[in-house]
């Protein structure tokens, strides 16, 4: 049986704020701690106005202390915009806080625009160096070395479980290189996913870490207590969706009626590739359309998202949820 997991964004909806969202985010992890998730992450995006994990690290702290059983992580650190003593004090830190519980996964791009990188004081090309970064991450997490000057404490030898994010073929290969889990997320980009599968797959060495090749897929999943609501529900991340095609970085809307009302003939004969990976339905239908992702891929485990509006609905879709697959 394939695990089930939670990617939260701290979502902003239109009418509220970024204090009621980190509120929700620590709400949405002890419904779904209680529901039997294996893990709740936050990912890291800047200057979005409707996103709230911005601090990831900060979010996890406050979710972590706020639940006891599920793991919470990162989904993911964009390593480029740190340098990695920096992050591994963090999560070193939050490990030691948290023991056995957290979890880091690491992301190449910069989740941002060039503008705002250049305000974290990055430059584009710091993503050349990531390969190197995650080693040296990995080695600041790990047993310190004979004759090792650089230590970080908190951090060292607290082994903080690594996974490599992404959504090409660069990733897959880097997570099979280096022994670690991988995910690919699919829920915005699932063009490669396949392919990354099966490259990660065929080319992994075992590590320390891990001695077979693990699969996260990331995808959309919203579930209501009947199709049509279901269908509305999936309104949201609709219209962010072209929202993002039409430049705007605007709060996450309510749902509409009808997405056709919204939507441009060429948009809407758009979405269908981007959305490929996202999912609606009422309990009963939910793991029927779920099942070919699952197969497809053999994933371990699925990371889902689900871009509601309405907190309690929000909420209520991911119990529907572990209900109709877990």
């Amino acid at each position: 049986m394939v695990k089930l997991s939670v990617l939260d964004l701290a979502y902003i909806g239109e009418g509220f704020t970024p204090a009621d969202a980190l509120a929700n985010s620590l709400g949405l992890a002890q419904h779904c701690e209680a529901a039997g998730f294996e893990r709740f992450w936050l990912a890291e995006h800047h200057n979005l106005a409707g996103i709230a994990s911005a601090a990831t690290a900060v979010c996890i702290g406050h979710v972590a202390g706020g639940t006891k059983t599920i793991r919470v992580g990162a989904g993911g650190i964009m390593l480029p915009n740190h340098s990695p003593m920096v992050i591994a004090e963090q999560f070193g830190t939050l490990a030691t806080l948290y023991p056995g519980r957290i979890d880091l996964g690491l992301g190449r791009a910069p989740g941002t625009d060039q503008h705002t990188l250049q305000a974290l004081r990055r430059g584009p090309e710091s993503s050349e160096y990531f390969p190197q970064d995650v080693v040296e991450l990995r080695a600041l997490l790990g047993p310190p070395q004979e004759n090792q000057i650089i230590h970080a404490i908190p951090g060292e030898d607290t082994n903080v479980p690594l996974w490599i994010l992404g959504s090409s073929l660069f990733g897959a290969q880097l997570a099979a290189l280096l022994g670690l889990p991988y995910a690919f997320a699919s829920h915005f980009a699932p063009q490669a996913l396949m392919q990354a599968v099966s490259i990660y797959r065929e080319r992994f060495k075992p590590s320390a870490q891990l001695a077979e090749p693990y699969v996260m897929v990331g995808c959309s999943a919203i579930v209501a207590d009947s199709e049509d609501e279901a269908r509305k529900l999936f309104t949201s991340p609709q219209q962010q969706f072209v929202h993002r095609m039409r430049g705007g970085r605007v709060k996450l809307p309510p749902p509409i009626d009808d997405i056709e009302t919204f939507w441009s003939p060429t948009e809407k004969a758009q979405a269908p590739s981007m959305l490929s990976c996202a999912f609606h339905g009422s309990t009963e239908t939910i793991k029927e359309k779920l099942a070919p992702l699952i197969e497809a891929t053999g994933a371990d485990e699925l990371m889902v998202t689900a871009a509601i509006w309405d907190h309690k609905a929000r909420v209520r879709s991911y119990e529907l949820l572990a209900q109709a697959v877990g």
